[in-house]
């Protein structure tokens, strides 16, 4: 039987998800650490996958932005309840190329590109009123023409080197399979529950 690459894996039971998960089957938990090596975790969007990783955006002033530089390696966590799945990846972390960014800033919504502007996201807010302030001048200065994806705002790639898919199954007798990368090559594994 041939194995298949953990990527092949993943899509499958991503596109799974696509058609059965009720909720935003994108959604990833991330951990990163700071360079205090102190843990952070939170939900981003997968925006993208491929043989060659995972890919989300965000602001690069954020919390994770700023512990990726600090400390470029992750783990995302997908948990599909209804498919009682999960899919775990841990991996180095690079940027996207600049155009890699353009391409995916261009098919969001006006409304998620001029708040992408608006935000200066992990930053204390004075108030509400000021983030909508914002929010206004930013619409102001791109009213009519289409709004550039800022300097401030790109993506990520989690490139990885290990990959687990969790099937829950009756009495707690969960299947696991690992994939892990040794060099070049990737060697798959079964696990205990």
């Amino acid at each position: 039987m041939t194995t298949p690459h953990w990527h092949d894996a993943f899509a499958s039971w991503y596109a799974d998800a696509v058609a059965h998960e009720a909720d935003v089957p994108d959604a990833m938990q991330l951990a990163t650490l700071d360079a205090d090596g102190r843990p952070s975790l939170r939900t981003v969007l997968m925006k993208d996958h491929g043989p060659s990783g995972l890919t989300f955006y965000t602001n690069l002033g954020s919390r994770k932005a700023v512990a990726l530089g600090a400390t470029p390696r992750a783990t995302a966590l997908f948990h599909w309840k209804s498919l009682q799945r999960q899919a775990i990846v841990e991996g180095d972390v690079t940027p996207v190329a600049d155009s890699e960014a353009d391409a995916y800033w261009s098919t969001r919504p006006r409304g998620s590109q001029l708040g992408g502007w608006a935000s200066r996201q992990s930053q204390l807010q004075p108030s509400r009123e000021d983030l909508l302030t914002r929010l206004e001048q930013v619409e102001a200065r791109f009213h009519g023409v289409d709004v550039p994806r800022p300097t401030f705002w790109s993506g990520f790639r989690i490139a990885p080197h290990r990959v687990e898919l969790w099937q829950g199954k009756p009495d707690r007798l969960h299947e696991r399979r690992v994939w892990r990368r040794l060099g070049d090559a990737w060697v798959t594994e079964t696990l205990d529950p």
